[in-house]
C-alpha cells in the first residue's frame, strides 16, 4: 500500500512541476494510508521526487519510515486529515497565480463569475498569515477545513485536499487556472459577475 501511494506522490509531483505549479523546493504532498501518512521530506523538490524524499509518519508526527525529516508542514496536513475523514491526500503548492492573490490580499477569487468554481468550491477562503510550519498557521488554516477543500494561506500559498492524490491535484490545478483567468481578464475589462438567478441555477445542479 505504501509503495503505491509513494508512486502516486512522485508521479503527481512531476506533473505539477511540468505545469509550473510547484517551483523549486517549495510545497509538499501527502497521502493518508490507514493510520499513517506518507509525506514529502523537508527541502525536497516536488518536481524531482524519489522514494528517499518520502517519509511515513503517524498521527502524532513520529517518523515510522524514512531517513529524512518530514515536511515542516506535517501538522497542517495531519489536522486536515483529522477534521475530514473524506480527505485522503493533500497538495500544498506555491502556484504562481494563486500565490499572487495570496501575497496581494486580493479577495477576487471569490467573485461569482465562473460556473465550475461556484459548483465545485462555492468560495475559496483565505487564512490569515502565520509563520510557515507554525502551530499558528495550523490554527489559522484549520478553521476552514470543515467546509472547504481548497484554502489560500495569505502571503504563503494554497492547500488542497481530495479523496486521492489525483483529486487533490486537479482541484488545485483548477483553482490555479481560475486565478490566471481572473488576472488576464483585467486586460480585457475585468470579469463579468453572474446574476443571482444564474448562480442559483448552478447551485441547483449540486442537488441532482
Amino acid at each position: 500500500m505504501f509503495e503505491d501511494i509513494k508512486s502516486d506522490i512522485i508521479r503527481f509531483g512531476e506533473i505539477a512541476g511540468s505545469r509550473g505549479l510547484t517551483p523549486g523546493m517549495s510545497g509538499n504532498i501527502s497521502a493518508r494510508c490507514n493510520d499513517k501518512i506518507v509525506i514529502t521530506a523537508s527541502g525536497s523538490a516536488n518536481s524531482f521526487l524519489s522514494r528517499e524524499d518520502l517519509c511515513v509518519i503517524d498521527f502524532n508526527g513520529n517518523i515510522i519510515e524514512g531517513s529524512r525529516k518530514p515536511s515542516s508542514e506535517k501538522f497542517l496536513h495531519m489536522e486536515f486529515y483529522k477534521k475530514r475523514k473524506d480527505i485522503n491526500a493533500i497538495c500544498h503548492f506555491h502556484s504562481p497565480c494563486i500565490e499572487a492573490f495570496a501575497i496581494s490580499g486580493s479577495d477576487e477569487l471569490n467573485i461569482n463569475c465562473h460556473p465550475e468554481i461556484i459548483f465545485y468550491f462555492g468560495d475559496i477562503p483565505s487564512a490569515e498569515y502565520a509563520l510557515p510550519g507554525s502551530n499558528q498557521l495550523v490554527e489559522n488554516t484549520a478553521k476552514y477545513f470543515d467546509g472547504h477543500d481548497v484554502i489560500i494561506m495569505k502571503n504563503h500559498g494554497v492547500i488542497s485536499g481530495g479523496k486521492d492524490i489525483k483529486d487533490a491535484f486537479l482541484k488545485l490545478e483548477l483553482c490555479e487556472s481560475f486565478a490566471k483567468s481572473i488576472v488576464l481578464s483585467k486586460f480585457l475589462g475585468g470579469a463579468k459577475i453572474l446574476t443571482e438567478n444564474q448562480i442559483n441555477e448552478i447551485n441547483l445542479l449540486k442537488k441532482k
